[in-house]
């Protein structure tokens, strides 16, 4: 199949467009810069889209049969108010543009896929929650809920959608084990604000698994929550990665320093978390390659 990929120069998207060519799909990325991402993988044909502020070229579109959007600005910096709006609008005003793109095609993909973030669920504590649980109030968790509004749309055009509520992300490349790497080699790394707080973690294997199944696979529509089948605490995700770095995992982190780093906003959502499950991937047969934090976090270090 020929698919195309917003975000496809960042990490998820790099390790999805190896992944589609490595089973011989054709895929094209959309980018700012696509004479810099030409040098980093000249296998893709790339085109250029500021997701903010136009739809993507029509020929992008040529022959395409499923889109996978990863478009969006890193929710983890300090939201000043004009990181937050440059996150919520890289989110629902890109995915916006995109759809209007797709509803303006003659030959339509047969698929989207789209995604979001289990910051939807807002803090939930120790509570068990999967893809049936309503939305918190937080300010990313308004942003998961307009970016999914935004994608939505594409039904109307009888596109087949699918969500993926992705848990943080576990690569060596940047996201929260990139940054957690240094002070754990150095030994001065351990848990946050305390550890109590449920980590939705996913291996960047199986988060470009499930991307690959969604496409593959007509029986999968709406929200499927991309998260390991055992989230852990905090505590327990710094003792696995002091153990899979052979260091200890005994400094705790104050959140004060949280929110020095972050500021109190986005401190405060470090401090909450969420258990998800991801019971609807489960259901529906995908198997998961990493389902253990200790397993996981030694394949990646």
């Amino acid at each position: 199949m020929k698919v195309l990929v917003s975000g496809a120069s960042g990490a998820i998207g790099a390790a999805l467009c190896d992944a589609l060519l490595a089973r011989g799909d054709t895929v094209a990325g959309l980018t700012r810069n696509p004479q810099r991402a030409r040098r980093t993988n000249p296998s893709v044909v790339w085109h250029p889209w500021e997701p903010a502020l136009e739809r993507p070229p029509a020929a992008a579109f040529e022959e395409v049969d499923g889109v996978v959007n990863l478009v969006g600005e890193k929710i983890d910096q300090r939201w000043t108010e004009d990181a937050k709006r440059r996150i919520m609008e890289s989110r629902r005003t890109g995915t916006r543009n995109l759809v209007a793109a797709i509803a303006g095609l003659e030959r339509k993909p047969s698929v989207l896929v789209s995604q979001s973030g289990v910051d939807y669920y807002g803090a939930r504590g120790d509570a068990i929650v999967d893809e049936s649980a309503g939305p918190g109030e937080s300010f990313v968790a308004e942003v998961t809920r307009e970016w999914e509004a935004a994608a939505r749309e594409v039904e109307a055009g009888g596109v087949r959608l699918v969500i993926l509520r992705s848990g943080p992300v576990l690569n060596a490349r940047e996201g929260l084990l990139a940054g957690l790497l240094t002070p754990f080699k150095l030994g001065v790394g351990g848990p946050l604000a305390g550890g109590h707080q449920y980590l939705s973690w996913i291996h960047i294997d199986d988060e470009v698994g499930l991307v690959l199944w969604a496409l593959d696979n007509e029986d999968v529509r709406g929200v499927v929550n991309a998260t390991a089948p055992e989230p852990v605490t905090n505590r327990e995700f710094s003792q696995a990665l002091g153990r899979a770095l052979g260091r200890p995992a005994v400094v705790p982190v104050p959140g004060l320093v949280l929110d020095l780093k972050f500021g109190r906003e986005f401190g405060k959502v470090l401090r909450g978390g969420q258990r998800v499950v991801p019971r609807r991937a489960l259901d529906l047969g995908y198997e998961f390659r990493h389902a253990e934090i200790g397993e996981a976090l030694e394949s990646l270090v």
